[in-house]
């Protein structure tokens, strides 16, 4: 019977639901500026990223079902994941309005959930290394597309990071701190929910398809590196 996860909860647990059709596994569209110049043959076409889109979800209703509990189930933004792909977790938000109405009448209605174009690994293992004498860790990127990291590192002094025998980043910590994330998923460097983007001189790391060789120097305790690997 297909089911899905919304926000860790199985919708299984939902009592009178029933998860009637799944989206089919598409591929996201590809945003393009497209310039054309008098004189050329065809056009310049930029790749722009990836679109977020749609995928609905047919609901049905069964004995014992409780209206209020699946509208509140039915809200908000979280992570998805669809039975046909139990490994895989979109990143959704629900916007569109549930026609409720029509599930009570017809014991069926449809859920969008607005999607950000990439998939990730579930429950994805995280590296965590406590540094003695290890100058390097390898991290296995298990997606098909180039990899966004968090990276969180324990240490003291100016950090220097590289990926793969290149340097990517340095981190200067500041004094009385010992601890940093670097998510290369938004882009910022933070400690409990303060910025310390000036701190950090370089690019933000992503992990290529496969192994990555994460090697530092500098006063480095701790590494813990959760890879994000990905798939569109």
């Amino acid at each position: 019977m297909a089911y899905i996860e919304w926000k860790g909860i199985n919708s299984s647990t939902i009592p009178g639901l029933l998860i009637c059709e799944l989206p089919p596994i598409t591929k996201p569209k590809m945003r393009t500026s497209v310039t054309k110049i008098d004189g050329r043959d065809g056009d310049i076409i930029e790749d722009l990223g990836y679109e977020s889109y749609t995928k609905n979800v047919k609901i049905g209703l069964t004995r014992n079902y409780d209206i209020d509990t699946i509208a509140k189930y039915f809200t908000g933004e979280g992570s998805l994941t669809l039975s046909d792909e139990p490994n895989k977790i979109y990143n959704c938000r629900i916007t569109d309005k549930i026609d409720f109405e029509k599930l009570l009448r017809f014991k069926t209605a449809t859920v969008k959930f607005y999607t950000q174009p990439y998939k990730y690994l579930k429950d994805e293992v995280v590296k965590d290394l406590s540094i003695t004498t290890q100058t390097s860790l390898v991290v296995n990127n298990q997606g098909l597309e180039i990899a966004k990291p968090i990276i969180t590192l324990y240490g003291s002094g100016n950090v220097e990071i590289a990926i793969n025998g290149s340097t990517i980043f340095e981190y200067t910590f500041p004094e009385g701190e010992t601890s940093v994330v670097i998510d290369s998923l938004q882009e910022e460097a933070y400690l409990n929910g303060v910025y310390k983007n000036r701190y950090m001189l370089g690019e933000f790391p992503k992990l290529a398809v496969g192994n990555n060789t994460i090697t530092w120097s500098g006063t480095l305790t701790r590494i813990k590196v959760e890879p994000k690997s990905r798939w569109i």
